[in-house]
């Protein structure tokens, strides 16, 4: 009976330390940290910290969270930077499976124009070094263009001014070409992975003629093309003209759901943005509601946010017309879009300021150039979302590296995403460890999953793990999490 008490012990503290037993709510974070410029881009490593540039600089620094695993408690640090002529703005992003980071083009760069560069680096997060990428053979900009990581764990990367795109090989830093039969120009679309592997996006029609354009696209990774996903039925990309008698062309966010269903928002400059759903197991659209007004006034996503909270709900932010404040938050639940209470800043703040991050802990990081913060949704998951440990050594040694297996470690969507650009998803398992007599939490950092895929179901899955140096010995709870969704713990002892 008392191993049962220490366990129920153990699951209610993981519980309390996810966040799901709190109300809805948003919390700044302690520190705010170093930053200059401010916070931009924001990458969950898999060693459970956090990667944020200094925007439109060089500088990127490390948030760790505290030994309770809080990140509103977390303590900031300086890590290696970029060379000195690349500090990109809305640029492409990712996590490789080896536990890397690739950032890619830029639509500005050193608080330049609009220069749509072609720069890139790779970051290795254990030897704290950036090394410069070049770009693919032929390719003068890259710009703010989406980037995605397939199932069998390859990089892909958008030039936002083509319809080209490039698979990327992190061994010896090149790249192949893919993407023949793109429709249009990559340009203002985002990348949403489906289960299977397939790639989904929305067509914004830049450089295209006529204002009433419906299509969307599926990539196939086995066949390197991509064909027509059929049409959104409600118009997602901006077509309101400006002053100048021109078109933004912006799209909103497109979020995987628990259901299978991706949920596309849009964006309109001169009246309510209308959203669509996308049943990825159908391969059929179908309206959805447009965004209801906010006293009075139209809303949509002219470039913004969302992320899927581990209630399966769509937390997204919105505002008025281009680029206009202030910011409304809604989620969205499977029926209908209900407003919800925003940030610090929402009453100053345009759509595209948001950016959001799932932390392993279910909530949901924040930041807007100025402030970090942490939403916390309200309720749970379902217990059929979470990953699941089948297998795992009982003794752990420090500074070894193991094998866990079980089934669903990459989650059931990439998590976060945005209109285009500043892609921060999260579909990667990370182990955390949490010593049964102090309470603490360790990261144990993971790497070389065999699979990047998300909604695997009973697929058998794995990943490899680092245990910390670090790490407090003794009787310890072990978890495998996915998008803050955590397993149940399994019980092990750290040597």
């Amino acid at each position: 009976m008392k191993l049962l008490r220490k366990l129920e012990i153990v699951i209610l503290a993981m519980l309390a330390l996810s966040g799901l037993a709190a109300a809805q709510k948003w919390q700044v974070l302690k520190s705010q940290g170093p930053f200059k410029s401010g916070p931009g881009i924001m990458l969950l490593l898999t060693d459970g910290t956090v990667l944020v540039q200094d925007a439109e600089t060089p500088n990127w620094f490390k948030l760790t969270p505290d030994n309770t695993g809080s990140y509103i408690n977390g303590t900031w640090k300086a890590v290696a930077s970029t060379v000195s002529t690349y500090g990109p703005l809305w640029f492409g992003s990712i996590v490789l499976p080896d536990g890397r980071v690739v950032i890619e083009g830029g639509e500005y760069n050193l608080s330049g124009g609009g220069v749509w560069t072609n720069k890139g680096a790779i970051y290795d997060p254990v030897k704290n070094k950036w090394t410069p990428v070049n770009p693919p053979a032929g390719w003068r900009t890259i710009g703010d263009a989406q980037s995605v990581t397939l199932d069998n764990g390859t990089y892909m990367q958008a030039n936002c001014c083509t319809p080209q795109s490039a698979l990327f090989n992190p061994s010896n830093l090149t790249w192949t070409a893919t993407g023949a039969g793109k429709f249009d120009v990559n340009d203002e679309e985002g990348w949403t992975k489906l289960p299977g592997g397939k790639v989904l996006t929305v067509d914004a029609y830049v450089f295209q003629s006529g204002t009433n354009g419906t299509g969307s696209e599926i990539y196939d990774p086995a066949t390197g093309k991509w064909s027509s996903a059929g049409s959104t039925i409600k118009q997602l990309w901006d077509p309101c003209l400006d002053e100048n008698g021109s078109a933004s062309h912006e799209v909103g966010p497109a979020i995987l759901r628990p259901d299978g269903t991706v949920f596309a928002t849009g964006a309109r400059g001169c009246g309510p943005g209308h959203t669509s759903i996308y049943n990825s197991s159908t391969g059929k659209w179908k309206a959805g509601p447009d965004f209801p007004l906010v006293n009075g006034v139209s809303v949509s996503i002219t470039d913004g946010p969302a992320a899927l909270e581990v209630n399966g709900n769509v937390i997204m932010m919105t505002s008025p017309g281009l680029f206009k404040s202030p910011a409304t938050f809604f989620e969205w639940d499977g029926t209908k879009l209900t407003k919800i209470p925003g940030s610090k800043n929402a009453s100053s703040d345009t759509s595209f300021f948001g950016k959001f991050l799932e932390l392993p802990t279910g909530q949901i990081m924040f930041n807007d150039f100025t402030t970090t913060e942490v939403f916390t949704p309200k309720g749970t998951y379902n217990k059929a979302w979470a990953p699941k440990v089948t297998s795992v050594p009982k003794t752990l040694t420090h500074g070894k590296s193991y094998v866990v297996k079980g089934t669903q470690f990459n989650g059931l969507s990439q998590g976060a995403a945005y209109g285009d650009d500043a892609q921060m998803a999260s579909n990667y398992g990370l182990v955390r460890i949490t010593n049964a007599a102090t309470k603490h939490v360790f990261y144990a950092r993971t790497h070389n999953p065999s699979t990047t895929g998300v909604a695997t179901g009973t697929t058998p899955v794995s990943t490899h793990f680092d245990v910390p140096t670090g790490i407090e010995t003794g009787a310890s709870s072990l978890v495998v999490v996915a998008n803050g969704i955590p397993s149940a713990p399994v019980s092990v002892t750290i040597n």
